[in-house]
């Protein structure tokens, strides 16, 4: 799935590089609504009293809605606060020896993020970028249990960077279609009576596409 993504945003960033700019003023404001797979790379530490090797504990790959704000400080430079709703993610232990796989629960986590983004091309109909910040996950509603041994807690936040590349799009006056790809740090340490057994992973890519409304004035 990640490779087929990469090749698409590829393929379709060549198709659009011959686009003549546009005459629309835009302004400093854009609201984009995408739909966003989330990849995540599940590496985990081994928890030799359970069987539990390396990278068993994994969590689900899911299309989830996608909302950002973006505001231009100067034609290159903008900054960008991606939100969503809280997601449920399924959580499942691949080889212990309790047998594989073993479903141990669901969680929910909400990451907002925040990056600084360097546009190159903003007078152009193709606008690529790229982008750094931070992330901040929430993590709630942990119902993670391994049978015959007993609950798992999770830590309740993650903080760590964040990095992104695509570009926008201009279809009509104000209106951009947006594909982009993000790395996100999410890390969570995994608890049995509070005592730590393993520390997970997560750091998912994030493959985006949707549409872009920027707010300003037509040219006459």
């Amino acid at each position: 799935m990640r490779r087929v993504m990469l090749i698409a945003a590829t393929a379709l960033a060549i198709l659009t590089l011959a686009a003549r700019p546009s005459s629309a003023q835009d302004g400093h404001w854009e609201v984009r609504v995408r739909a966003v797979y989330l990849d995540p790379e599940n590496h985990s530490d081994a928890y030799l009293p359970l069987g539990i090797p390396a990278d068993a504990i994994r969590i689900n790959g899911k299309w989830i809605p996608d909302l950002d704000v973006e505001y231009f400080f100067t034609p290159h430079w903008s900054g960008e606060l991606l939100l969503t709703y809280p997601q449920s993610q399924t959580v499942t232990l691949q080889h212990s020896v309790l047998g594989s796989p073993t479903v141990l629960g669901t969680f929910k986590h909400l990451p907002p993020t925040l990056l600084l983004k360097y546009d190159f091309l903003p007078e152009d109909a193709f606008q690529p970028y790229v982008g750094l910040g931070v992330n901040l996950t929430l993590i709630s509603a942990v119902h993670l249990t391994v049978p015959t041994v007993g609950s798992l807690q999770l830590d309740s936040t993650s903080v760590g960077p964040a990095a992104q590349a695509g570009f926008d799009y201009r279809l009509a006056p104000h209106w951009y279609f947006n594909m982009d790809l993000k790395w996100i740090m999410i890390r969570s340490d995994v608890k049995y009576r509070g005592v730590k057994i393993s520390a997970a992973q997560l750091d998912p890519l994030l493959f985006g596409v949707g549409i872009g409304y920027r707010f300003g004035e037509e040219a006459s």
